[in-house]
């Protein structure tokens, strides 16, 4: 699609403007934290010339307003594809899984002459300022313009427990209130964790309950309040976590897979070979236990919980163990020919079976297991030579892959496969060609690690990719629903009105939770959008002031942890490394609370 010529210079200064410093938020806000391009697997070498801009307009740019100097854009950049998304959220207290991570795969799409104008005026913006602290209200109050107009919720669902707020509700059985107030304000900030220069580690996982938020930070796990954000406790590791699953047992258990040693530069890697399983309401690591292959640790691709069930994989083998005890339960079957890839958790226990020899074309076996023995309870067998599979959700299962890779732009997404879960039958296939849609997985090592779509209501829910809004230089999306059981589009849509693009969440009982990336001059929104009228109601809307969009707008939904519950919003990186600057400051996580 090709790009609309650059506006004319704006005729008056951004409402925001760079007058006086504001009060900042605790720790006040620095420059945004920009994604490691290559996706976020084990840590890897940053690239030459450290973290810069980012690689592809589909890491999505933080959308300040250019200085006058500039042509100003009022939309932003290309969108990026995010988070969760129709699986079984915990119950008992309410357990918000980590939001799936989406690498990009070949560097993602290229950067068109739009995105390049919007770096530079991002860069003209920063030299401005003097690379120093930005300092902003948390309210957002002293921006004109700062709330966009949203509908009202209808009917309900079915249910689904979640933390609760003051205000009314967006439904009759979503959990998810509308506060009083739903402008938001900084509840608090996470820095960085150190780490040598030029050099990176992992920060994947994040989870929420109604007693906590917890974070991984570099080689280890800590809890915060969920309002203040004062440090609860801390799970110290040997090395930095390399994967982490999104779901919870009702009590606040999880699991991670971490590596035994800290990198060096002798040895930047050590193997991704422990899974442990943590307490999140004691803040304690129950067991940590590894995965041999004769007298050698293997190292592990994903790790995922169901029930009480541990289960993590890889290309040279997988176990099974209980979650609270850490006893064995079963282990994947070897044969010549077939392993399992990975695992996916929930509600059910999904598992990726790769038949075939190297080089062939090999075939996938979708499998819905039973948690406690292994035992396989139904198979569906996709068309050989499709290379790779993600699990979207496990209850309705519902199956993405990049069939042929004609997705042709990194998003690892070409069709979705409806499948019985009692039967292994196809109930049927949808197209979601790349060009068209902008949900991402990543089912080459991490098997449900897909962003920006939702499951719920016997529907897929996937945004659009962006395209031309009604006001001028305006970009915008959708977010459209289609039936699992026919394929076909519902005709339901929710837009994301101009300068606005939105991306799904998760399910909150028949609604859906999504997120709306903010043009340049206002912040980013949460809202509902009930699953029968399809209306919108706003939960909250993030300040405008230009430190905290930045901040807010480094860390999206393609490779960014989003979580939302109870009016408050998190938002944390899935990597850390050293700030290119001396007065640079970066952040791991950053929370939201309406006000």
């Amino acid at each position: 699609m090709s790009q609309p010529p650059p506006p004319p210079p704006p005729n008056e200064p951004p409402k925001d403007g760079f007058g006086a410093p504001q009060d900042p938020p605790p720790g006040g806000f620095g420059a945004p934290q920009e994604p490691l391009p290559g996706g976020f697997g084990a840590p890897q070498a940053p690239p030459p010339g450290g973290f810069g801009a980012p690689q592809g307009p589909g890491y999505g740019y933080p959308q300040t307003p250019p200085p006058q100097s500039q042509p100003g854009y009022g939309y932003p950049g290309q969108q990026p594809a995010q988070p969760p998304y129709g699986y079984g959220y915990p119950q008992q207290p309410p357990t918000y899984p980590m939001q799936p991570q989406a690498p990009q795969r070949g560097g993602g799409r290229r950067m068109s002459g739009q995105a390049v104008i919007i770096v530079a005026a991002v860069v003209a913006v920063a030299l401005i300022i003097g690379g120093g602290v930005l300092y902003a209200t948390s309210s957002g109050k002293d921006d004109s313009g700062n709330n966009s107009s949203s509908g009202t919720g209808g009917t309900g669902g079915k249910k689904d427990k979640g933390a609760t707020g003051g205000g009314g509700t967006t439904g009759s059985n979503g959990a998810e209130k509308v506060p009083a107030d739903t402008t938001s304000k900084v509840l608090f900030q996470v820095p960085a964790p150190s780490v040598a220069a030029g050099s990176s580690v992992t920060t994947v996982g994040s989870w929420l309950t109604d007693k906590v938020y917890a974070k991984s930070g570099n080689a280890e796990v800590d809890g915060y309040d969920p309002d203040s954000g004062a440090k609860l406790w801390t799970i110290k590791l040997p090395g930095p976590v390399c994967s982490a699953s999104r779901h919870a047992t009702d009590a606040g258990r999880t699991a991670i897979v971490y590596e035994p040693a800290m990198p060096t530069k002798a040895a930047p890697s050590h193997g991704c070979s422990e899974v442990a399983a943590l307490d999140l309401a004691a803040g304690k690591e129950l067991w940590a236990k590894s995965v041999k292959s004769g007298d050698q640790k293997i190292s592990l691709d994903n790790v995922t919980v169901s029930g009480d069930t541990v289960a993590t994989g890889s290309t040279s083998g997988g176990a099974a163990f209980d979650i609270s005890t850490g006893k064995a339960l079963w282990s994947p079957k070897p044969t010549d020919s077939c392993y399992d890839a990975g695992y996916a958790g929930g509600d059910k226990l999904v598992a990726v079976r790769k038949c075939g020899a190297y080089g062939s074309a090999r075939q996938l076996h979708i499998q819905t297991i039973d948690p406690k023995s292994g035992k396989v309870i139904s198979e569906y067998k996709m068309s050989p030579g499709i290379e790779y599979a993600s699990v979207v959700s496990t209850d309705p299962l519902v199956v993405a892959a990049d069939v042929g890779d004609s997705a042709g732009d990194g998003s690892g997404i070409s069709d979705f496969f409806s499948i019985d879960n009692k039967t292994g039958r196809l109930r049927t296939r949808i197209s979601a060609p790349g060009k068209t849609y902008a949900a991402k997985c990543d089912g080459i090592s991490k098997t449900e690690a897909c962003t920006m779509l939702a499951v719920g209501n016997d529907k897929l829910y996937i945004p659009t990719e962006e395209h031309d809004g009604t006001g001028q230089y305006s970009r915008t999306n959708e977010i459209v629903a289609f039936d699992l059981g026919t394929g076909k589009q519902t005709g339901q849509r929710a837009n994301a009105g101009d300068g606005y693009t939105i991306s799904p969440l998760r399910m909150d009982g028949a609604n859906i939770l999504a997120y709306k990336r903010p043009p340049y001059d206002k912040g980013g929104q949460i809202v509902s959008i009930d699953g029968t009228t399809f209306k919108e109601t706003k939960l909250l809307e993030n300040p405008a002031t230009r430190s905290v969009r930045d901040a807010e707008t480094s860390m999206l939904p393609d490779y960014a942890e989003i979580l939302y519950g109870g009016g408050r919003l998190y938002m944390s990186a899935v990597y850390a490394h050293k700030p290119t600057g001396a007065d640079d400051k970066e952040y791991l996580a950053i929370a939201f609370g309406a006000r």
